[in-house]
C-alpha cells in the first residue's frame, strides 16, 4: 500500500509526464525531478511535524488546482468526488430529480423543474421554498449545499419538505432519476418558411439531437434555417465537426489542432454525406458562445455557408482532452489550440504571459491578422467570432435589473400562478394593464433602494462645480435636474414598463410551459430573430455577404 505521500508523488507525477513529451522530459529532466523532490520533502515534514492533524488528502487536491490556476481555467482537476461534473459536461447527465434552483435570502428555492423529469412529475413547482432534505434542515445551506443533497443515483429515494406559495407546507417524495439536459431544448418553426433550432451545448448526443430536429422541420416544410448557439459554451470539438457536416461536402477540412506535441496536431475533415448544402443558414452567436460553438460558426464563415448574426462571440480557441489517472480521478489538460478552415485562431485572451496573480490580457491589436473566407471575404483571428451582421443589444435599467435581482418577477409569478390555473398558450399570452397594476402595487410594497447613472453623475458634478466655485451660481437649475432623475419607483415602472411586462411574461409562462414555453415567447420581442428573419427574407443582402 501507498502512504499518503507517496499517493499524492503519484497523482503530481501523473501530471507532469501527461504534460511533458519525451524530448522536453529530457531538457528539463533536472528541473522535474528537482520540484517533485521538493515537494516530497515538504508533504514529509509536515506529516511529521506539523502542530495539528492534516487532512492530506485535500491539501493535494489545494495543491494540484493552485498548480493548475497557473495555466488556464481549462486544465482542472477532477477527484473521484467530483467526478459528477465530469459526466455532466460530457454527456448532459446527472443523478438526480431534474430542476434548476436559486438562493434567495434564508433558503434555497425550486425556480424551474425540468418537464417530464421526476421532479415535475411528483409535484414540485416552481417557487416551492426547500426547508428539508431527507429530515436535514436546509436554511441557511448554499445552492451548491442543496444540490448535492438533491442529486444521488438513479431510483432512489429523496424526501423534500416545501413551503409552498407561502402558506401551506407539504413533503414531497422523489424518485431520482439519469437526468439528461436537452441539447436541444427548443426547436420548431417560425413561420410557414423558417425553422429554428436552440443547441445548449455540445454533449455526445449533440449531433443526433440536431439531425432529428433538422428533420422533423423539413417535414414540417422548412426552407430556411436559424441556428441558435447563443451562450452555448461548447463541448465536444467531433460533435461541432459532425453538425458543421450537415451543411458542407463530405471530406471538407472543418478544423485544424496545433499543440506542442506533434502528436495533437490534427486535421479533422467531414466524414459523411450532407444532409442540405443549399438551405439558407443564419448561425446566431454572442458573448457566451464559445469553443465548439465558435467552431461551427467560424468554419461555417469561412467557407460562406451560412450568415453570422449577433454580436462578437467569447474568443476561446483552446482544445481540451481528459486524462484517467490514479484512483478514480481525472485531469483535463489543454492539449492544442484550434484553427478555422481560413487558417485563423479565435483564441482572445493570452494565459502564458501573465505574471503570478494577474488578469490574462487580450491578444495585442498589433499581433491579430488578417484571413481570407472561401469567397475572398475578411475576417481576422484573435478576436472570437466577429458577426457578418451586428445586433445592437440594449441594457436594462438599472430599476429593472434592481427589481429582478430582488426576486420580484420570480415571486409575483409564483403568486400569479396559483391564482390563475391556466392561462393562454405561450405565443399570445399577455399581461392586462390591471395584472400589470397589481405588479407595480407589489413592487412599491418593497423595500428595496437603487440609484441611476444620471444621479450618480449629477452628485460628482456637484462636487466638481463646488471645488471650482461654480455650484453657488447654478444651485437652482442643478436640483430640478436633480428632481428628474432620482430614483422613483412610481415613475420608473411606468417609464420601463416595456421591458419590465416583457420579462415578467416570460417568467409567468415558464410556469406552465416550462422551457419550451419561454423560447416561444422569447420571439416576439428577439432582436437577433428580427434580424435573422431579414436577411433570409432578403435573398439579394443574403447572397451579397456571402459573395455569392
Amino acid at each position: 500500500m501507498l502512504n499518503t505521500v507517496n499517493k499524492i508523488k503519484l497523482i503530481l507525477l501523473v501530471i507532469v509526464l501527461s504534460t511533458t513529451n519525451i524530448s522536453s522530459a529530457q531538457s528539463n529532466g533536472f528541473e522535474v525531478v528537482r520540484s517533485l523532490e521538493l515537494l516530497d520533502q515538504i508533504y514529509e515534514h509536515l506529516e511529521k511535524y506539523y502542530v495539528d492533524d492534516l487532512e492530506t488528502g485535500k491539501m493535494s487536491k489545494t495543491a494540484i488546482d493552485a498548480m493548475l490556476k497557473e495555466l488556464d481555467p481549462y486544465t482542472v482537476y477532477y477527484h473521484e468526488s467530483n467526478l459528477e461534473d465530469y459526466q455532466l459536461m460530457t454527456t448532459g447527465q446527472y443523478g438526480g430529480i431534474g430542476a434548476l434552483i436559486r438562493k434567495h435570502d434564508e433558503f434555497v428555492y425550486i425556480s424551474e423543474p425540468y418537464e417530464g423529469n421526476p421532479a415535475e412529475k411528483s409535484g414540485l413547482k416552481a417557487g416551492d421554498k426547500i426547508l428539508e432534505i431527507d429530515g436535514k434542515n436546509m436554511k441557511n445551506k448554499s445552492s451548491a449545499d442543496v444540490s448535492a443533497a438533491l442529486k444521488g443515483p438513479k431510483g432512489t429515494d429523496v424526501v423534500i419538505q416545501v413551503e409552498r406559495n407561502n402558506s401551506s407546507t407539504q413533503t414531497i417524495t422523489v424518485v431520482r432519476d439519469e437526468i439528461k439536459l436537452p441539447d436541444v431544448p427548443y426547436s420548431g418553426m417560425l413561420n410557414s418558411n423558417v425553422g429554428y433550432i436552440k443547441l445548449n451545448s455540445f454533449t455526445r448526443s449533440a449531433s443526433p439531437s440536431v439531425k432529428k430536429a433538422f428533420s422533423e422541420l423539413k417535414n414540417e416544410g422548412m426552407k430556411e434555417l436559424i441556428l441558435d448557439l447563443r451562450g452555448n459554451g461548447g463541448g465536444l470539438l467531433i460533435e461541432a465537426v459532425r453538425i458543421v457536416n450537415m451543411f458542407i461536402p463530405k471530406d471538407q477540412v472543418v478544423v485544424n489542432t496545433k499543440g506542442r506535441v506533434i502528436e495533437e496536431n490534427r486535421v479533422y475533415k467531414t466524414a459523411d454525406q450532407p444532409m442540405d448544402l443549399e438551405i439558407p443558414l443564419v448561425v446566431l452567436v454572442d458573448g457566451g458562445s464559445a469553443s465548439a460553438s465558435e467552431i461551427v460558426s467560424g468554419s461555417l464563415q469561412d467557407l460562406d455557408r451560412a450568415v453570422i448574426v449577433g454580436t462578437t462571440s467569447f474568443g476561446k480557441g483552446l482544445v481540451q482532452r481528459t486524462y484517467d489517472l490514479s484512483y478514480g480521478s481525472k485531469v483535463k489538460l489543454t492539449i492544442a489550440k484550434y484553427y478555422t478552415p481560413s487558417g485563423r485562431c479565435v483564441q482572445r485572451l493570452e494565459y502564458y504571459d501573465k505574471e503570478q496573480g494577474e488578469t490574462p490580457a487580450e491578444i495585442a491589436d498589433s499581433l491579430v491578422r488578417k484571413f481570407k473566407t472561401k469567397n475572398g471575404r475578411e475576417v481576422i483571428d484573435g478576436r472570437g467570432i466577429e458577426p457578418d451582421l451586428e445586433v445592437e443589444l440594449k441594457d436594462l435599467s438599472r430599476f429593472t435589473a434592481t427589481i429582478f435581482r430582488n426576486h420580484f418577477f420570480f415571486n409575483f409569478a409564483t403568486s400569479y400562478y396559483y391564482s390563475h390555473p391556466t392561462i393562454k398558450n405561450a405565443s399570445d399570452f399577455e399581461l392586462t394593464d390591471e395584472e400589470y397594476n397589481e405588479f407595480k402595487a407589489y413592487v412599491l410594497d418593497q423595500d428595496f433602494s437603487y440609484s441611476t447613472a444620471s444621479e450618480e453623475m449629477l452628485k460628482k458634478m456637484k462636487e466638481t462645480a463646488e471645488e471650482e466655485g461654480f455650484f453657488e451660481d447654478s444651485e437652482a437649475e442643478f436640483n430640478s435636474l436633480m428632481d428628474k432623475v432620482v430614483p422613483s419607483k412610481e415613475r420608473d415602472l411606468e417609464k420601463f414598463k416595456s421591458e419590465i411586462k416583457s420579462l415578467l411574461e416570460n417568467e409567468i409562462i415558464s410556469r406552465y410551459y416550462y422551457q419550451k414555453g419561454r423560447a416561444k415567447n422569447s420571439f416576439k420581442e428577439d432582436v437577433f430573430i428580427e434580424k435573422s428573419l431579414e436577411v433570409l427574407k432578403d435573398k439579394k443582402q443574403y447572397d451579397t455577404i456571402l459573395k455569392k
